[in-house]
């Protein structure tokens, strides 16, 4: 009897299992639309290759910024016998001449050989020295987060302001805006959480493509940018994320457990070295190494901070989910 019921009913119970299935995905769908993380972008920046010696100076010869090879005997060498002595002083090497000229033609000699050598010797090394003609510097792309509990809103706010008003357009204005960022990250300690950082070097022509990798990576963790300002382009949007009960109005919420997270990512010529993040310490080293960076080697820089409307919250969930690299501090 009891096999009969269980038979009669089980289209049913299966039915029923479809039917909560589906309930389920719901509302987990609707959660994540009231979830829906803001997010602010400020910076920009160029990878072009810093400008270089060449060996095209008028009326032949390599000439080198303030003297060099090319000019007469008081600028260098490659005037010709008229206004010094140009390229015929190395004649006297092969018996045409003699004196004093041959005995500074074999040092002349000796010299552009030893040039030649640390030339072929640098390009070797993988081409981060200044070789004349050649600029393929080294270049370290860097990204540094930061964890802060949502009691944090004041820094929330000084980004925002910075935000609005960064001259975005020139490296000076770069530089103070990674400087003003990372100094309000230093003046919020209580709240820091969570950190990591990593530091990779990479020729300067992979370079952009690295850094522009790691940037859509962190703005694709958005579901709008509410503000941006990059290259002196301000854009500003209104947040429709809601939070529950709210009405459609975002409310503001220090609740436990909810955070903000700011993400800096920088090029800079030479070589940066980030600590691994394990401490406190080690955080508060790291974002001073990143503001310290001069405008001269600073050659592109973003700082992203989610969530950016006041009242938009980050959770735990979303802490696990979308920044599984971030480490207690």
């Amino acid at each position: 009897m009891s096999k009969k019921l269980f038979s009669a009913f089980k289209p049913l119970l299966k039915s029923l299992l479809v039917f909560g299935l589906i309930f389920t995905l719901v509302l987990g769908n609707a959660s994540n639309a009231l979830a829906a993380r803001t997010g602010g972008r400020m910076g920009g920046g160029s990878f072009r290759a810093p400008s270089s010696r060449t060996y095209s100076p008028p009326g032949g010869g390599y000439r080198a910024p303030g003297g060099g090879y090319g000019g007469g005997y008081g600028g260098g060498y490659g005037g010709g016998y008229g206004g010094g002595i140009g390229f015929p002083f190395l004649l006297p090497l092969f018996g045409i001449g003699g004196g004093f000229g041959g005995l500074f033609g074999i040092l002349i000699f000796f010299a552009l050989a030893n040039f030649l050598v640390q030339t072929f010797r640098r390009v070797g090394q993988g081409g981060d020295n200044d070789v004349p003609g050649y600029s393929n510097p080294k270049i370290s792309v860097a990204r540094l987060q930061v964890g802060l509990l949502a009691n944090a809103r004041g820094l929330q706010k000084e980004l925002n302001e910075i935000g609005l008003g960064a001259d975005t357009g020139s490296a000076v204005g770069r530089a103070q805006l990674l400087q003003e960022s990372t100094l309000a990250l230093l003046r919020h300690p209580e709240y820091w959480v969570y950190g990591a950082a990593q530091s990779q070097q990479t020729a300067l022509e992979a370079a952009e493509a690295k850094f522009n990798q790691l940037a859509l990576a962190e703005r694709s963790k958005f579901t709008e940018e509410t503000l941006s300002n990059v290259n002196n382009q301000l854009r500003e949007g209104t947040s429709k994320a809601a939070l529950p009960g709210s009405g459609g109005q975002l409310v503001a919420t220090d609740a436990p457990g909810e955070y903000i997270i700011v993400t800096i990512l920088v090029g800079t010529e030479g070589k940066l070295e980030l600590p691994t993040i394990n401490s406190s310490d080690e955080l508060r080293q790291a974002i001073r190494q990143m503001g310290s960076i001069s405008s001269d080697r600073l050659l592109a820089v973003e700082i992203l901070w989610t969530p950016q409307a006041e009242g938009d919250t980050l959770t735990t969930d979303d802490i696990l989910a979308a920044y599984p690299d971030l480490k207690l501090v």
